[in-house]
């Protein structure tokens, strides 16, 4: 499972998930979306450099059918305990967590993340974007992002943030949460000797929260618009749809 890469792009993936179990392996235009993520992500690093970290043997069997290298970990506090884990394992400089409910991340978007963490190996790396007409702000499914000018995380919420007091000074767009980043081992490690979830990650049940308790700075890199995550059931239609656009059909 040695490799001698800059980067990996790490998948996480658990079967028993909260809001929609078996998730992982919904299918959407008969394509398990766990692959579309993987194939997706192999366009960015090649396929020896994508793994998928899971606890469940359904997965493992689907992805590796696939060609896909698959870490097997232990039950984890979250999806990026499940990432720090699976690192110990991989020869990379550079882990890149994508999630694998994002069947339409942009392989381009991979690549810049890498390379913003290239530029600042100090610093954890996220994407995000701005939230289109037809995506509410109030939607607690959706994080939204609250950065300084120049794009390092100030907080991250289920709420429609920044708020304000007078309508006149509300904001002209809000930002979201992309789920691509990208860590160095040393980070990783730091989080999961944590050993619990943070105050703040609790209450929201946004991960990256628990790094602002060691005062890591986080840089939001602005990706392409048009990413949908698969959430809930609902989200299936409306994904299976923008997959079709992109292929054509």
């Amino acid at each position: 499972m040695q490799k001698n890469n800059t980067a990996a792009v790490v998948i996480p993936a658990r079967y028993e998930s909260t809001r929609y179990p078996g998730k992982p392996l919904v299918k959407l235009l008969g394509k398990p979306m766990i692959i579309w993520v993987a194939e997706l992500s192999a366009k960015a690093v090649g396929q020896e450099s994508v793994y998928i970290a899971t606890d469940d043997d359904r997965i493992k069997e689907a992805v590796e059918s696939e060609g896909y290298n698959v870490v097997m970990t232990g039950p984890a506090l979250t999806g990026t305990d499940r990432l720090a884990e699976a690192a110990e394992s991989i020869d990379a400089d550079i882990i890149i967590n994508v999630q694998g409910d994002e069947p339409l991340v942009n392989p381009e978007d991979i690549k810049k993340v890498i390379n913003a963490k290239l530029q600042s190996p100090d610093t954890i790396i996220n994407g995000f974007s701005y939230l289109n007409e037809s995506e509410d702000p109030h939607n607690v499914n959706i994080p939204k992002v609250i950065t300084t000018e120049d794009n390092n995380l100030v907080y991250m919420s289920r709420l429609a943030v920044p708020g304000f007091k007078e309508s006149k000074n509300a904001p002209s767009s809000y930002k979201k949460q992309v789920c691509i980043y990208a860590f160095s081992k040393p980070e990783l490690e730091q989080y999961r000797n944590f050993g619990r979830k943070s105050a703040l990650e609790s209450c929201e049940d946004i991960e990256i929260l628990r790094f602002l308790e060691f005062g890591t700075q986080i840089k939001m890199v602005e990706t392409r618009p048009g990413s949908y995550a698969v959430d809930a059931p609902e989200d299936v239609a409306i994904v299976e749809n923008e997959l079709s656009k992109l292929l054509g059909q």
